[in-house]
């Protein structure tokens, strides 16, 4: 991907000139100014059925403008505003409301309101649908789609974007519709955007309104019930784009008054504040009855970083008066916790008995440095006044949730208010997130393009009339694959165990070859709770005193050298390797990028030259193929290249019919110099095999066409590296065989490798070939960890030295009880739903090294009644142990198998507390929008309404 191509602030950029372009904007406003004194007048006012059906019938056309819908949601969020409105008033304004009408008939352009009622567009969740007659039912036209290798076979249209309309979103209201309207000349800029750039993926718009523009345009697939979940506001893309970082603390009330439905309302508005917050926002909970208590007691007097881990991982039950809360944020700032930017204090109560002025003069004003956002939970509206007066005076937002329906909407309008400061300043600050899955490619199994990063940046109202408002539009960004990140470091260069990796500048893993984001629950593939927030540390584990991933997140350039224990094939395969790291960062960008080679391995590339005809006669031999999972040739950018395979891509580069192709041509003149100096290789071991005596060594595995097994793409960033038999083999002295035979299960029946040797038993005794201590060659299942057959012998065999035990760890674990990963979380949910889910967990586990310094061991095991001989002698010039076991006699009983299985690593309460609290180094965004002068109002009235009036739901 040419990053330099594609630009966000061009995207952003043409969203604000077509809002400022559509005339049908300035009428937006008149429609405002008119039916804003309207409808206030209508609801402060005693107004009767008749007189309310009459101002519907004479405002017909304006509420093609402004719905019926907004008119009550205006009302019920501004209720800060005294009611001094009467009815001379009313009836004035609505004569002067008619008078506009007829104007308005006569003078509106073509992009008008009056036009947008009849303006369609392809609704993505509708688009080809048709109905019982044959006919395309409204905003669902034909839509024309096929399927596209670059995005995954997925059928989209590239011609153009379609628009996908939450389930909970009118998709015909006048404000969608405006914003559709206006966003359509994003049609074009998306089109010119992927014809320069072709290995750009999705291109979107996410509305403050709730749509979402999304090219190229596709069929959306609904849930299984049917509704479309999806809301790109609280997409983390949305979130960080339009926000600076928080610091957030929600106090819930759990008094008698709140059990019930309320209650359920309150919890649900907590996960959903939770849902809005990202890796550099900080976040607590507490709930409140006669006094306060902390939702995790282990973060009390503190903040922490509300990333998926700690929000979604380990659910702790609600059991949490308030106010020296704004004290308690700004000494989290005082001791350099937590954002450092916004500061918010999130109050979910069904009233509050007292206004509570005396702690806000004291703790909050006169800068009213940390905002208060209130929401009354509940159909009642007892003490909804000092509700309302806490959030008008600490430049907050008050809102009312009677309903489980409200939550959402209401929820996301303190974004908007914290988004302000920043859109008045017009600070179009690029941000990239964290990694994470594409839920629509997760279903479709497009693994390869599994794990995203996106490249944001908000969208602004450039009216002049507007400008002091802080209106945003929305947020423009793009998908990028990690995958094709990585493929800007060839691992093909950093010999067969280097690798390439990025780390976010809170030191969280977005591409590394340890990554392992998915598990497996029965057979079902699952991503995992944390995927996104495995930290560096937990990755390079031997990075004990956390010196790499300090010097990275800060943003250094460097290396550093460390001994580490590498574990493949599944960890079941101990590596001992010294490894340098080079690491520096990623300018514009909060990546890190760190480069890994092995000594002994990378240091040095040997170059051979050959001709194009001879390396061409020999690289199109029917006996030879090249790794079709490697990028040679660069398909994917021209689409007429994209039918080609990696070896017809290279083959037509190199005879000159593709001279368009972009291919590597290091990697493409060692291929054609390694296929002319192997060509000889097949006869020479044909030869060999007709003239041994006897079929030794079965050659399948010479004639493979695939070079990575399916066990080896496990790794989503291993596709193009080397595959297991390989690394294993580069770590074997020079004129030694390897002998390997893979684990086989149920998915992956992984035949590589295999070698057959004739054997008949001997009598009463087990003979077994052991490579690495699995079984290659035995009466036994091939394949087996050898200390699961014998345990008795596998003890023994440590006893002697021959083996030695050691620890690895794994911090990506998933256990199904005694959950003791360190991290918290604030999910209210009932625990017996999740007892027997598997979690999120640390564990160790055993590896086995051979000690080559001792050939051959032998010794008597005393098991009861009766004892066992075996005797063990290694195997010239391989990695094989022969053994011979007496196998008459059963010690089972004295000495139980050992396995390879992980254990869970128990953390008791303290040591787990004191993890939790702990903060690792990280590196705070370089921008911070938290204050505008021009937010703070000269009348608390106005100051009130500014928050209520302009972020009313649609």
């Amino acid at each position: 991907m040419n990053i330099s191509l594609f630009s966000p602030q061009r995207l952003a950029e043409s969203a604000e000139d077509a809002d400022l372009y559509h005339e049908f904007n300035k009428t937006l406003q008149v429609c405002h100014s008119v039916c804003g004194n309207v409808r206030s007048q209508i609801y402060q006012s005693n107004a009767t059925m008749s007189i309310r059906k009459l101002f519907y019938s004479t405002t017909i056309e304006i509420m093609k403008c402004v719905t019926i819908m907004h008119m009550f949601d205006y009302h019920k969020n501004t209720q800060c505003h005294e009611k001094k409105l009467v009815s001379d008033i009313y009836t004035a304004n609505l004569l002067n409301f008619q008078s506009h009408l007829m104007n308005l008939n006569a003078t509106l352009p073509p992009t008008s309101c009056f036009f947008l009622l009849q303006f369609d567009y392809y609704n993505s969740m509708l688009v080809n649908t048709m109905d019982d007659d044959g006919n395309f039912i409204e905003l669902g036209g034909e839509f024309p789609l096929e399927e596209n290798e670059h995005f995954n076979n997925i059928p989209v249209n590239t011609m153009q974007s379609d628009v996908q309309v939450p389930t909970n979103v009118y998709n015909k209201d006048p404000y969608i519709l405006n914003g559709i309207y206006m966003s359509e000349a994003l049609n074009d800029v998306f089109a010119n955007n992927f014809k320069k750039d072709p290995t750009l993926t999705w291109q979107y718009f996410g509305s403050s309104s709730g749509f979402f523009r999304i090219y190229p345009g596709i069929k959306w697939t609904p849930d299984s019930n049917g509704v479309a979940a999806f809301d790109c506001r609280n997409r983390n893309w949305y979130i960080q784009a339009a926000t600076s970082p928080k610091d957030i603390i929600i106090v819930v009330d759990i008094s008698g008054s709140m059990k019930g439905l309320k209650m359920t309302i309150a919890k649900h508005t907590i996960n959903t504040i939770l849902d809005t917050l990202g890796e550099n926002d900080f976040v607590n909970v507490i709930a409140y009855t006669d006094y306060v208590r902390y939702v995790e007691p282990c973060f009390q007097g503190t903040l922490v970083q509300a990333d998926l881990d700690n929000r979604e991982v380990s659910p702790l039950s609600a059991s949490v008066s308030v106010l020296p809360l704004c004290g308690a944020s700004s000494q989290a700032a005082t001791k350099g916790q937590g954002s450092l930017c916004n500061q918010a204090i999130m109050l979910i109560t069904d009233g509050a008995m007292e206004d509570f002025k005396d702690v806000f003069e004291e703790f909050n004003w006169p800068d009213r440095r940390v905002r208060l956002f209130t929401y009354l939970i509940g159909r009642e509206m007892t003490f909804a006044d000092n509700t309302k007066w806490i959030a008008c005076n600490n430049k907050g937002y008050y809102t009312h949730i009677s309903t489980l329906a409200d939550v959402q909407e209401n929820v996301m309008e303190y974004l908007h208010v914290l988004s302000r400061p920043m859109v008045i300043n017009h600070n179009h600050d690029i941000i990239w997130t964290e990694a994470y899955m594409d839920s629509v490619l997760f279903a479709t199994k497009a693994q390869s393009l599994l794990l995203m990063t996106s490249v944001a940046m908000p969208v602004f109202s450039k009216k002049k009339e507007t400008l002091s408002h802080g209106i945003l539009l929305g947020v423009v960004g793009s998908d990028i694959p990690l995958l094709e990140v990585m493929k800007l470091a060839p691992r093909y260069r950093l010999g067969p165990h280097g690798y390439a990796f990025l780390i976010t500048n809170n030191g969280y893993i977005l591409a590394h070859p340890d990554l392992r984001p998915l598990y497996k629950d029965g057979k079902k593939l699952k991503p995992k709770p944390n995927y996104n927030s495995v930290d560096l540390a937990e990755v390079e584990w031997e990075d004990i005193d956390e010196t790499l991933r300090t010097a990275m997140v800060k943003g250094e350039t460097g290396t550093l050298s460390l001994n580490v224990r590498a574990s493949v094939d599944k960890a079941k395969r101990p590596m001992f390797l010294t490894n340098d790291y080079f690491y520096t960062t990623i300018n514009d960008t909060p990546f890190s990028f760190g480069m890994v080679l092995t000594r002994g391995h990378g240091q040095l590339m040997f170059m051979g030259t050959v001709s194009v005809e001879e390396g061409l006669h020999d690289l199109t031999s029917p006996d030879l193929s090249i790794a079709a999972e490697w990028t040679y040739c660069e398909t994917d950018i021209d689409p007429h290249h994209r039918k080609y395979s990696q070896l017809q891509a290279v083959i037509r580069y190199l005879q000159g019919k593709e001279p368009d192709l972009e291919c590597d041509e290091v990697l493409l003149q060692q291929t054609l110099f390694d296929a002319v100096v192997t060509a000889p290789l097949e006869a020479y071991w044909q030869a060999i095999m007709l003239n041994a005596s006897g079929n030794l060594i079965s050659l399948n595995f010479l004639f493979q066409r695939k070079f990575l097994t399916p066990a080896d793409k496990d790794n989503l960033f291993t596709m193009d590296h080397f595959p297991l038999w390989y690394r294993l083999a580069m770590e074997n002295p020079a004129g030694r065989f390897l002998y390997y035979m893979p684990v086989e299960d149920n998915d992956n029946k992984d035949k590589t490798g295999t070698v057959g040797l004739p054997c008949d038993p001997w009598l009463s005794s087990i003979p077994s070939l052991v490579t690495h201590l699995f079984i290659l060659l035995s009466s036994l299942q091939v394949g087996r960890f050898f200390g699961e057959v014998d345990g008795s012998v596998m003890t023994a065999l440590i006893t002697s030295g021959m083996f030695k035990q050691v620890s690895l760890y794994d911090y990506q674990g998933m256990c199904r009880s005694g959950h003791s990963h360190s991290s918290a979380c604030f999910v209210f949910s009932d625990l017996e739903s999740i007892v027997d889910a598997l979690q999120p967990c640390d564990t160790e586990y055993p590896g086995f090294v051979y000690d080559s310094s001792i050939r051959e061991t032998n010794s008597l095991i005393k098991c009861g009644r009766c004892q066992k001989m075996f005797v063990v002698q290694a195997v010239p010039e391989s990695n094989l142990v022969l053994m011979v076991v007496q196998a008459d006699c059963d010690c089972s009983r004295q000495y139980s198998s050992i396995t390879l299985e992980p254990k869970e690593v128990k953390y008791n309460a303290s040591v787990k507390c004191n993890r939790m609290k702990s903060q690792k180094v990280r590196r705070r965004p370089n921008s911070c929008h938290a204050y505008h002068p021009k937010v703070k109002c000269d009348s608390k009235e106005l100051q009130c309404q500014n928050v209520t009036m302009h972020f009313t739901a649609t």
